[in-house]
């Protein structure tokens, strides 16, 4: 599987704001206790799908007249989208009677298969499954990862998102099964309430945790129902400081420093791209993970300092740093071990090694370029795309560094 994996949005307004949406083909799981607003917020999942012009196949045990009330309490008008195809609703039977069924385990997984014949007629190109809690009752809980695996597996080969949504755990035992879930799916949702009612005067908690990919992370962010409106959260991504505007006080002035008088921070950098080698590799494994799964590919560069170049005082380790993050993009991300630094490069389109370097290159501390000519001998870059043969972060890293040592700088593109 090697096309493109892409993020599409979700309706889920958390997930939007801080991951920029789903990954086509991932697998996510929605939490909560009784009336927390999980139905609400699979509902704007699926008009998200139809405002999209894509087919959301709606897997529901209630009453369609119930879940069309349902989604006219958020002004979701359901049966127009239902007239044109675009959500599917498909009505399940809860498993009843267990007890005189002679292997209640295998009856449940047959439940869960049963969606893929489903699936192959209608196409869909997002799926919601509400909810997941009374086919889950397996008692063997390895046996439920397989089958849950088998049919994950089959349906995300299809390029499909699928959104499962589960009650929270009971019990010990409930917890368990979730857990073994989420450990399979992409990332999860889970909403916490601390009364009967959602409101904004009462508001829940969502938090959204990822288990493969999104290498943002986790965030948590109060929501709200509001009736004819749906779901909201008060989640505002950080945006940098801003100079003030207008005409600077006489106070001001009097309080302003000569830049003889500022001291220069030396090495500390405070950018959201720089990572710590611990943090770097967590994202690292993550996006080998990601490729093992999906076939998204990506590249690991190195740029090595020649350790002369620092004791001639041509270029400091936090000169080229800074040459290098401005000439990466804000999802790229960077570490540095000694006197080499990393970037990984999440899609490679048309990202090539040699063009990183004419960035860098381009954003030296010196325009000079004489000055350029002769730095360039004193830095080697090299990459190595994901590939089969890496395991994890630590020998992709190994991998690139090998090159890095062993190869002359000007062909690796400075």
């Amino acid at each position: 599987m090697t096309q493109k994996i892409q993020l599409c949005p979700s309706g889920i307004p958390l997930v939007d704001i801080a991951w920029g949406g789903l990954y086509r083909g991932g697998t996510y799981l929605l939490i909560g206790p009784r009336k927390s607003g999980r139905t609400l917020l699979a509902l704007q999942y699926a008009l998200e799908c139809a405002q999209q012009r894509e087919v959301c196949l709606f897997f529901t045990s209630m009453r369609p007249k119930d879940l069309l009330i349902h989604a006219a309490s958020i002004d979701l008008d359901l049966q127009h989208y239902m007239n044109q195809n675009l959500i599917i609703v498909v009505r399940v039977s809860v498993p009843e009677n267990l007890e005189d069924v002679d292997d209640p385990d295998d009856y449940l997984a047959d439940y869960i298969k049963d969606i893929i014949p489903v699936i192959e007629q209608y196409k869909p190109n997002k799926i919601v499954f509400d909810e997941l809690t009374p086919f889950v009752g397996i008692k063997d809980v390895r046996f439920l990862k397989n089958i849950f695996l088998q049919t994950i597996e089959s349906i995300e080969d299809k390029g499909i998102i699928t959104l499962y949504t589960m009650g929270e755990p009971a019990n010990p035992t409930s917890q368990k099964i979730i857990d073994t879930l989420i450990n399979c799916s992409t990332g999860s949702i889970q909403l916490q309430k601390q009364t009967d009612t959602v409101n904004k005067s009462n508001p829940g908690v969502m938090t959204i945790i990822p288990n493969i990919g999104h290498t943002e992370g986790k965030f948590s962010a109060n929501y709200f129902i509001e009736p004819n409106k749906g779901i909201s959260v008060d989640y505002v991504p950080s945006q940098p400081e801003e100079k003030k505007s207008g005409i600077i006080s006489t106070k001001e002035i009097e309080q302003l420093e000569t830049l003889a008088d500022i001291e220069s921070p030396g090495n500390i950098l405070t950018i959201s791209n720089i990572y710590s080698l611990e943090d770097f590799e967590l994202i690292l494994n993550n996006q080998i993970a990601m490729y093992q799964i999906t076939g998204k590919l990506f590249t690991l560069v190195s740029i090595r300092l020649d350790e002369l170049a620092i004791r001639k005082k041509l270029i400091t380790l936090t000169q080229l740093r800074n040459a290098v993050r401005l000439s990466v993009d804000k999802k790229d991300k960077i570490c540095t071990i000694r006197n080499t630094i990393f970037v990984m490069i999440p899609l490679v389109d048309g990202k090539d090694t040699r063009n990183l370097a004419v960035k860098i290159k381009s954003n030296l501390p010196d325009d000079d370029p004489s000055y350029k000519q002769a730095i360039s001998s004193f830095i080697s870059i090299n990459s190595v795309s994901v590939n089969d043969e890496i395991t994890n972060a630590e020998s992709m890293i190994a991998e690139v560094l090998k090159g890095t040592e062993t190869r002359n700088a000007k062909p690796g593109g400075f």
